[in-house]
């Protein structure tokens, strides 16, 4: 017995390259607002304690799906002034771009408190060995803590990341062809909703295996030196 997709396979693949490329520019922009929420929540400063604080607090207390029609309705008066004082009025932001700052946006509120747990974990000593040595604030950074805290996160932000995977279908509400939209354009055609949502649900479950097999790769890279070290 063999699965007729009604000639929707190429479709359904094309939105599954889709969802990864969504994927992962948010979880690029996701990382880089996460480490900086991080840092600030960390930081000395009350300042920038509560601008971290701040952004996490309101990110993740509003739904995804929210953040996603608000970012892409939300831009539509803003790039038209921009598109205007360029001399293009039709300027806006498309669904892939409104996408992944919507969910770059959530990821990194979450991977903020990741990132503040792992930071929180490296002992303190480590800081002070640094100074003793006479490194700079900045060498500390990055040679000391974001090693360290990067090993610590890497679970944490696998389970994020995954997560991310799932709510790119989100974004299908914006008109954006990833797999969910894919989908439904083929069930409206076929009239066979089963099937192509069994279908959407094993692509989401391959990419979520493909995804908990780079994680792995990636933790037992990062802990290396740290197995070495222990033993």
């Amino acid at each position: 017995m063999t699965l007729d997709l009604h000639g929707f396979g190429p479709a359904l693949f094309a939105g599954a390259l889709m969802t990864i490329q969504l994927a992962l520019c948010a979880l690029a922009l996701g990382l880089v607002l996460g480490l900086l929420g991080a840092l600030a929540k960390t930081s000395p400063y009350k300042s920038l304690q509560w601008l971290g604080g701040s952004y996490s607090t309101i990110v993740r207390g509003v739904p995804e799906l929210l953040w996603v029609l608000l970012i892409y309705f939300g831009t539509v008066n803003l790039m038209r002034s921009i598109g205007e004082a360029l001399g293009n009025p039709e300027l806006a932001l498309n669904a892939f771009a409104a996408g992944t700052i919507a969910l770059g946006l959530c990821f990194g509120a979450y991977a903020t408190e990741v990132f503040r747990g792992a930071i929180l974990a490296i002992p303190k000593g480590h800081r002070e060995a640094g100074q003793a040595l006479g490194l700079s604030r900045s060498r500390i950074l990055w040679r000391v803590i974001l090693p360290q805290m990067w090993r610590i996160a890497l679970p944490g932000l696998g389970n994020l990341f995954m997560i991310l995977m799932k709510d790119t279908a989100l974004v299908s509400v914006i008109g954006l062809e990833e797999i969910m939209r894919r989908s439904q354009i083929a069930v409206t055609a076929s009239k066979e909703p089963f099937t192509f949502f069994l279908v959407a649900a094993f692509i989401y479950l391959g990419l979520t295996i493909l995804a908990m097999i780079g994680m792995h790769f990636l933790e037992k890279r990062a802990s290396r030196g740290f197995v070495r070290s222990a033993s």
